[in-house]
């Protein structure tokens, strides 16, 4: 299997963390769509959205996932790229698209040990318990992995799918 494999979840479930460590399993290349924007633009996350509202931070967002979708590329994408129904269509029918699901609890506590306001701001201006879109994650995944287990475990569960994918 060479399609794109998609990681999904909300800020902060470990899609670069699983992401990266999967990546150099499977001798893939890896990419986190917002960092790739940042890198485009020159500025963080916030600094564009501060410049070009969510409207504009949104567009980028869709350059950027339909810019990196490369054959053998694992991408994680921002928490809040499956906001528009365009992206969650075109990574369904371009890739294998994983959702890491964890508690809001849980990413409240990641959040929170490890802050990057300026990487990583609020989607809606709400706490994190608040900003979930379970329904829209769900809709748009082929399988769920349970953030809250060790990385290398959810990297052999993933591992495990893609094998089951490509003997199907």
């Amino acid at each position: 299997m060479t399609q794109p494999l998609f990681l999904i979840g909300a800020r902060g479930a470990g899609k670069t963390t699983v992401g990266s460590a999967l990546a150099l399993a499977l001798g893939y290349q890896f990419i986190d769509t917002d960092l790739f924007m940042q890198h485009a633009a020159q500025m963080s996350v916030a600094k564009m959205v501060e410049r070009e509202g969510w409207l504009g931070f949104r567009r980028r967002e869709n350059i950027a996932l339909h810019t990196v979708s490369q054959p053998s590329t694992i991408i994680a994408t921002g928490g809040g790229m499956i906001l528009a129904q365009e992206n969650r269509w075109f990574m369904r029918q371009h890739g294998t698209v994983i959702y890491l699901h964890a508690p809001a609890s849980v990413l409240a506590q990641r959040l929170e040990a490890y802050p990057q306001d300026a990487q990583r701001p609020t989607l809606t201006g709400k706490p994190i318990a608040e900003e979930m879109f379970e329904a829209l994650y769900r809709e748009a995944a082929h399988y769920v992995m349970e953030g809250t287990a060790d990385p290398q475990q959810v990297i052999e569960q993933i591992c495990a799918v893609l094998q089951y994918e490509r003997v199907k």
